[in-house]
């Protein structure tokens, strides 16, 4: 009987528990869930005759040394910054383990003890990082193997509201952690190459600096960079390519509005704001901005965003965020960023039956016996509710299939990895066509070369 370890039991894990189960019923296998909270792994499993729930703290070890007996395969989906410990004592147990986050430098040196204790660490295998490295191998790979020579590639992924859901003035629901989003961006410059210029963009003008990307039957999105490009260069077997750049999609004019929080100071998380608990909305506002007793919050904020007379569409976002309304923060010793996560929670918070919508849209430019092409490759997934979302899905379904794969002994790759190799992504997507999770490819010429 092969046995699964699941930690955590969060909101993207739906997909991938219910695909295990299904796989346990028909291989006798059991699936363990353990979270912290016992009646949200209860609730995972559903009762299922092949599968056990738990509460147990995994951040220490006595509690691991038992959860690791007898198991074949750890699926981490704690958080990223807690997956060293765990996935350090699984490599010393030799236990094969997936995540799907970034590959931290902690994790990345457990190459040599995980090859000599024959355990594959798989990681980045979500969507984003994951389906993003899988689709961009498989196309970098096949035109490869017809003597491309790759000299640009863009990639860009979006957690957005479906068209149907999208209901409010930003075109923008949480469909992940809402503190993540608060964030993102911050914690270093952005860095990417363009036409063989290394570029770099700080925090402070990164919602400024967007692309205008077209996707076939969805219409125009913005995509502003994301985090550190150039690693991607060794990773995808780039390192001499001229133009290199990823990024994350939201709709067109958000990026405009969300850089008035940048420039406000409303994103910061790095100080606490003195009688928080007591602050209404409209005092938090306030606080950024300059003393004038004679000026409304609402005209002194005009004023600071320079907002044009004829700009109604940015200025509605505003209102609508009920950033002017006298309703209580309520938390306590609270930074700004946590206080403008509460305060979006309010308007971006998917209702029951909201879709959530995953986007997904690659660049390639590359030349193959003197013609120049450029090809867009692109992936629309589009969740079911609030429960059953394009994000849980996304990030769940590839993390199953590699599962299957490592307990049915079709991968026998050892040591850290991502999912660049054919006999990962190969499987993997072909499966995840058949959940509806597909890109859509179109290729040009672009100039012949005389």
């Amino acid at each position: 009987m092969k046995k699964v370890l699941i930690i955590g039991a969060g909101r993207s894990t739906i997909y991938l528990i219910d695909y295990l189960l299904s796989w346990a019923s028909k291989h006798k296998g059991l699936v363990h869930v353990v979270d912290m909270n016992e009646d949200l792994a209860k609730s995972a499993i559903k009762n299922h005759p092949n599968a056990k729930a738990s509460a147990a703290n995994a951040l220490d070890p006595a509690t691991r040394e038992e959860l690791f007996k007898d198991i074949d395969l750890l699926i981490s989906m704690l958080p990223a910054h807690l997956h060293a410990q765990v996935v350090a004592h699984a490599v010393e147990k030799g236990i094969n383990v997936i995540t799907p986050s970034y590959l931290s430098k902690e994790v990345a040196a457990l190459e040599d003890q995980a090859q000599n204790n024959g355990v594959l660490v798989l990681n980045e295998l979500g969507v984003d990082p994951g389906i993003d490295h899988m689709s961009a191998m498989k196309f970098l790979d096949g035109k490869r193997d017809q003597g491309a020579n790759f000299t640009g590639f863009e990639s860009f992924t979006g957690g957005l509201v479906a068209p149907e859901s999208d209901d409010n003035e930003w075109n923008y629901k949480f469909t992940w952690n809402p503190r993540n989003v608060v964030l993102a961006g911050q914690g270093g410059a952005v860095k990417f190459i363009q036409e063989g210029s290394y570029k770099y963009i700080p925090y402070h003008k990164l919602f400024r600096r967007t692309e205008v990307i077209d996707i076939p039957n969805y219409g125009k999105f913005e995509g502003y960079a994301n985090r550190d490009s150039l690693k991607y260069r060794n990773t995808y077997g780039l390192q001499d390519i001229k133009t290199i750049y990823r990024g994350t999609l939201r709709r067109k004019g958000f990026c405009r509005a969300w850089d008035v929080f940048v420039q406000l100071g409303a994103t910061d998380d790095s100080y606490i704001m003195e009688g928080s608990e007591h602050m209404t909305y409209r005092d938090f506002i306030n606080a950024f901005l300059a003393y004038n007793p004679d000026d409304s919050v609402e005209l002194k904020f005009k004023h600071y965003i320079n907002l044009r007379q004829d700009d109604d569409e940015l200025w509605q976002k505003f209102v609508s965020l009920g950033i002017f309304s006298r309703k209580k923060v309520g938390l306590k010793d609270a930074t700004p960023a946590q206080i403008l996560q509460r305060i979006l929670e309010d308007s971006w918070t998917l209702k029951p039956e909201d879709k959530d919508m995953i986007v997904m849209w690659h660049k390639f430019n590359y030349e193959i016996k003197g013609k120049k092409y450029e090809a867009q490759s692109s992936m629309v997934a589009l969740g079911e509710n609030q429960k059953h979302t394009a994000m849980a899905k996304t990030v769940g379904l590839p993390l199953a299939i590699a599962a299957k794969l490592m307990l049915e002994d079709k991968i026998k790759l050892k040591g850290v990895h991502l999912p660049i190799k054919s006999e990962i992504y190969n499987p993997i997507l072909k499966e995840l066509e058949k959940h509806g999770i597909k890109f859509t490819e179109q290729e040009k010429v672009v100039q012949v070369v005389l």
